[in-house]
Parts: structure tokens; C-alpha cells; sequence
């Protein structure tokens, strides 16, 4: 894929990527960064870690790691917890450095400005390998796509990528069965989509489905939870 990108900014000040020949944004055009926190913090870590308080480190997958905003934030929020996580992304176009160092969300929450490095640093980790950012945040993006990625046991699941329009094949059952083949009893599925066909192919894929309301602009999103009874189909390897 040839990309052509330029950044936006979305309504709520924050920054998106607008890829020209998908015309598709990377974030919503209602807030970029109130639709990570709204989905995959509030609605994703929060809402597990509610039910499993104790369960460390928490292991999250990301399908699309984009502009790094949902990383970055999730190191935040388990620097912030004192919660390890180990974090495994995968993203085959990734952002080039003359693109995400305009991104202005380090600027966009001064709560957690102090955190500023960290942004930079997860884009500038190697692709392909894994370790330690933070003293919480253990990380592996892998520069691959959905179907050729070898995928690690998961308690969260980010489905982040471009919409069912624009990429129908990470929306596929078979797709989304090697993702939830890969989650732990307990496990959290969190998106932003709200199709009813991706409903209906993660409640046969055995996930327990709910409807939320969505972020700013969105009426609803998606979260499937992986019965705790279940399970897991396939043992995988533990990330390092």
C-alpha cells in the first residue's frame, strides 16, 4: 500500500491521521483522544480490571497501533496504577517520524505531559522485538499484518483497525477467530464498531456481547467478554 497521509485535528482538539487512499481517519472526527479513552481505557482496561483485580500482568494485543495513542496511554495508565502490562501491537504501514512527531497529544492532557517521553520512545522502539519501555510497560509491535502474526495469550483485545468498509478482511470471522482463539478466560474484546454482523460473528465465536453507548459522536461500540469457563483453544507462547 502507497499511503498517503496528513494529520488532522478532531473536534476535541487532538490530532488524527487522514489516510488519503483509504480516505479513511485513523480516530474519530468527533475527538481522537476522547474516543482511545471512551473505548479502550474506560470501556476496556477499567471495565477488566474491575473484574479481575488482581490478575498481573494484565496482557493486551492491539490490532492497529496507528499513532500510538492507545499504547502510549495504556503505559500511562500503568504507570499511573503501578500495574504491569505487557503490550503486543502489530501494524504492517507503520507512521513515519516526520509524521507522529507533529502528533499533539502529549500536549492535548497536561495531567500526564510528565509522560511526554514515552510517546516518542514506543515509536522508536525496533519493530519486531520486545521489553521494557517503562517500569510497567513491557512492549512488542510487530511490523506485520493480522494474518501472518503470531499471536500471544490476551486478557484485553484493542481491535483498532481501519473500518469494515476499508479493510474487510481484519473484519472476517476467520480473522476475528484468531484473535479471540488467542484470549484468556475472562478476556475483554473492546472496538469502537458497532456492525451487527462483528456482533454476531464474536457471539459464535463464543464471546458473551455487549452494546455500550459509544464515544462523542458514535451511538454505540462493541465488547465481548471471554466466558470464564472457556477454554483457550490455543495455548501460544507467552510474550517476552
Amino acid at each position: 500500500m502507497s499511503e498517503k497521509i496528513k494529520i488532522i485535528t478532531t473536534e476535541d482538539g487532538s490530532h488524527s491521521l487522514y489516510n488519503e487512499e483509504l480516505q479513511e481517519t485513523y480516530h474519530s472526527f468527533h475527538g481522537a483522544y476522547r474516543e482511545s479513552i471512551h473505548v479502550f481505557m474506560l470501556y476496556g482496561l477499567d471495565s477488566w480490571l474491575a473484574r479481575n483485580p488482581r490478575r498481573y500482568p494484565i496482557r493486551i494485543f492491539e490490532v492497529g497501533f496507528g499513532t500510538g495513542l492507545n499504547a502510549w496511554l495504556t503505559l500511562v495508565w500503568a504507570e499511573q496504577n503501578n500495574i504491569p502490562v505487557l503490550y503486543h501491537t502489530i501494524e504492517p504501514f507503520p507512521v513515519q517520524s516526520e509524521i507522529y512527531k507533529q502528533l499533539n497529544y502529549i500536549e492535548h492532557d497536561h495531567g500526564i505531559w510528565h509522560f511526554h517521553k514515552y510517546f516518542e520512545a514506543l515509536h522508536q522502539a525496533p519493530w519486531n522485538e520486545g521489553g521494557p519501555v517503562s517500569e510497567y510497560f513491557n512492549f512488542k509491535k510487530d511490523q506485520v499484518t493480522l494474518q501472518d502474526a503470531q499471536l500471544y495469550p490476551a486478557d484485553v483485545v484493542f481491535f483498532d483497525a481501519f473500518a469494515p468498509s476499508k479493510q474487510p478482511e481484519l473484519w472476517s470471522k476467520e480473522s476475528l477467530q484468531k484473535v479471540t482463539e488467542m484470549m484468556r478466560p475472562g478476556g475483554l474484546f473492546t472496538t469502537y464498531c458497532a456492525k451487527g454482523q462483528l456482533k454476531r460473528d464474536l457471539k459464535e465465536l463464543g464471546l458473551e456481547v455487549e452494546s455500550l453507548p459509544g464515544p462523542p459522536g458514535k451511538k454505540e461500540m462493541t465488547r465481548g467478554w471471554m466466558p470464564v469457563g472457556s477454554p483457550s483453544t490455543s495455548p501460544g507462547t507467552d510474550q517476552q
